[in-house]
């Protein structure tokens, strides 16, 4: 009789998912000594599961005994062991060998198996395994039988249990995706501004096309602005069947004359796909953004964050910059089911992650209300709370509408966006611009809080163009009217003067004036979540000549702001002279937030607002008067040029306007530009749009 023997023997198998790495040389492990020529079951064992780790399955089937290769092909033994391992993408196999047994004296659940009770002298090992998967860590006891052959050899008897223990021939492994979702984003009152939504799914069932079919295809090539190549590579696909639905296009369900026209070919079948979807379109894209498949460079980055290819990204907008908040983490569990598909074991499970929802202080309607207001120019708004610093609104246009993006761009679509003379993909609320008369506000905030400009210094009038001297040779700052009573800070701002803020730049000099831009947040980067482009003094951060600074005291010059920074200055004329932070996710309790504390004086802040006043009540922006309303504001035309000589350059008409009293909960701060406003009205082409918002907030206010 022989006696039975117990071993305990571990091996670590370390191989990423299945990937052929050397791991030891078996020439030297598994070297037999002269008193024992045969190489025992323990380590076959070992070897069978290197191989299996390496993914070498052909080396694997070659260990096996005649019994088993006669019960499954090398092919079929192939397939099933790289499906199963390959699919749950295991890795990293630990094995702990617990046991060796003679046929003669193994434990009652071995000697109760078939193999285990035939004439055959049988070897059997235990064992313990462990792998990494894409569901997590599976551990399980199992045992192998070993058996003689002819050459007085081992071979292990194989059947499914080796690679689980409960797996039978007729059961299946499976691997279920546990969908995750991806989190909302809402506006202040609830409304969704991305999440789940329904598109219509065109795709083809092959038994059901046409014998004939080329036809069919280059129509449906026509419909779908799909190539036919595309289409026929979709219907080759090793899994395609002639009762498969073979998905070609997502579209919006709203496009009901298409989908008219695709279902009169034979074969087509449009069902309901749930999708990322935005309820605004274009009138947000700019500012939500949208997700798309990761792509493989971006995969390269993130996998080690547990990205894969089946992973969408947000690439733009707060689809981008909330990512991390945002994205959802599926989750998935193996599972082994009866050749019915009933469960019969679940081997690993790792739950889902739903994304975050954020709310953001985008107020809806205000968004689209200033959309539709300059859907047809090129321009960018801005709302804002100026008492909290909550950004009611971010709208730039033209745009694209990303819900494109989400279902599907063709290439010829995407060509079209880009190659738009109007530049649909431009976020112009992220740049920097040239401000025009925006500015004035700020340089007169400056020379009073500096102490060099007092609110009623006369600078006296300079008719309609003036120099500072004949140094400037033929240049000119022109005005565009002529006004009664004293140059001073209230008329100056009032009738918009050129010259007066010429005048004051001079006064409060390059080194000055320089600095107390930088004070306020010039040259550097604005505290806000999307990453705005900086407003800047110059390419050289100063006043390179007197002709430059004088033209920056009215926003020209090389002068450029960033509208988000241009609404944060103008916060500080009701907020005693402290300019505020600007956020855009929304708190439980609006509480504001001071970005620059003490950018001017209170007195210096009042005095600017109370002239911002007068700019409505009986200035330049009369046309924005709404009864029952305290409004101040500026206008401002830029001019656009080449060089001084240029008489061609195009305009950009600017308008800011804001509540002026001290009602927080209802305060309201717009700044709209459009481009290209010459011979359109200049500054009053914008100033009916913002006073039309204006008037519908008043509206729903009073409701």
């Amino acid at each position: 009789m022989r006696k039975k023997t117990l071993i305990g023997l571990s091996i670590m198998l370390c191989a990423g998912a299945l990937t052929t790495i050397g791991i030891f040389a078996y020439s030297s492990f598994f070297a037999v000594s002269p008193e024992d020529k045969i190489v025992q079951p323990d380590k076959l064992l070992l070897q069978y599961f290197s191989h299996i780790n390496d993914g070498q399955y052909e080396q694997s089937y070659s260990m096996l005994n005649e019994q088993s290769q006669a019960i499954i092909t090398e092919e079929d033994y192939i397939m099933k062991n790289k499906n199963i391992y390959e699919g749950i993408e295991a890795g990293n196999l630990s094995i702990s060998v617990t046991g060796i047994f003679n046929s003669d004296e193994m434990p009652d659940y071995i000697e109760n198996t078939e193999e285990a009770n035939s004439d055959v002298d049988w070897k059997a090992v235990t064992y313990s395994l462990r792998m990494d998967t894409a569901a997590g860590e599976i551990r399980h006891d199992n045992y192998a039988l070993f058996s003689l052959n002819e050459e007085e050899e081992y071979n292990m008897e194989w059947a499914p249990r080796i690679i689980f223990p409960s797996l039978t021939w007729d059961s299946k492994v499976r691997m279920n995706t546990l969908q995750a979702k991806r989190g909302n984003i809402y506006d202040r009152n609830g409304e969704m501004l991305a999440g789940e939504g329904i598109a219509s799914s065109i795709g083809l069932v092959p038994g059901k096309m046409n014998e004939d079919s080329e036809a069919d295809i280059l129509q449906i090539s026509e419909l779908l602005d799909m190539s036919v190549d595309d289409i026929n590579q979709k219907l080759s696909a090793s899994y395609v069947k002639e009762d498969t639905f073979v998905p070609l296009k997502t579209v919006s369900r709203d496009q009901q004359e298409l989908k008219d026209a695709i279902l009169k070919v034979p074969g087509i079948l449009i069902t309901d796909q749930t999708v990322r979807y935005y309820p605004l379109g274009e009138k947000a894209s700019h500012l939500i953004g949208y997700i798309q498949s990761i792509n493989a460079e971006e995969l390269e980055v993130l996998r080690d964050q547990g990205y894969s290819l089946s992973s969408v990204l947000g690439k733009a907008g707060i689809e981008k910059l909330y990512e991390d908040q945002l994205r959802a983490v599926d989750g998935c569990e193996i599972i082994i089911t009866d050749g019915d598909g009933n469960l019969e074991e679940t081997l690993a499970r790792a739950e889902k992650t739903d994304g975050e929802n954020i709310s953001l202080t985008i107020d809806s309607q205000i968004q689209s209300q200033l959309y539709d207001q300059f859907s047809e120019d090129k321009s960018c708004s801005i709302a804002m709370n100026p008492k909290t610093g909550e950004v009611l609104a971010l709208v730039s246009a033209p745009t694209y509408n990303a819900n494109d993006f989400v279902l599907g761009m063709s290439m010829g679509k995407w060509t079209a966006l880009n190659e738009d003379a109007n530049k649909p993909m431009y976020n112009r609320f992220k740049a920097a611009l040239c401000a025009g008369s925006t500015f004035k506000a700020v340089t007169a905030a400056i020379g009073i809080d500096t102490g060099i400009i007092s609110p009623n210094d006369d600078f006296g009038h300079s008719g309609l163009k003036w120099r500072s001297d004949e140094s400037w040779g033929g240049y000119y700052i022109t005005t565009t009217m002529e006004y009664d009573g004293p140059a001073n800070i209230e008329n100056a701002l009032k009738f918009s003067d050129n010259i007066y803020f010429a005048k004051a730049a001079l006064k409060i000099g390059a080194e000055e004036f320089a600095r107390q831009l930088t004070d306020i947040g010039f040259e550097e980067q604005i505290p806000f979540e999307f990453g705005l482009y900086s407003s800047i003094i110059s390419s050289t951060e100063t006043f390179t000549s007197e002709i430059q600074l004088a033209d920056s005291g009215f926003g020209q010059g090389e002068i450029l702001v960033n509208p988000v920074h241009l609404a944060c200055i103008y916060s500080s004329f009701i907020n005693e002279g402290n300019i505020i932070k600007p956020y855009l996710i929304l708190r439980d309790n609006p509480t504001q937030e001071i970005w620059i504390e003490n950018a001017f004086t209170p007195d210096t802040a009042k005095i600017v607002r109370d002239s911002l006043i007068q700019v409505i009540e009986s200035g330049s922006a009369t046309d924005a008067k709404i009864d029952g309303m305290t409004l101040a504001g500026k206008t401002g035309t830029a001019e656009i040029k080449q060089s001084q000589e240029d008489v061609d350059g195009t305009e950009l008409g600017w308008f800011v306007m804001f509540t002026a009293d001290d009602n927080e909960e209802n305060s309201l701060l717009i700044i709209s530009m459009a481009e290209d406003v010459k011979d359109r009205g200049g500054s009053h082409y914008v100033v009916p749009k913002v006073r039309t918002v204006f008037e519908l907030w008043q509206i729903e206010l009073e409701r």
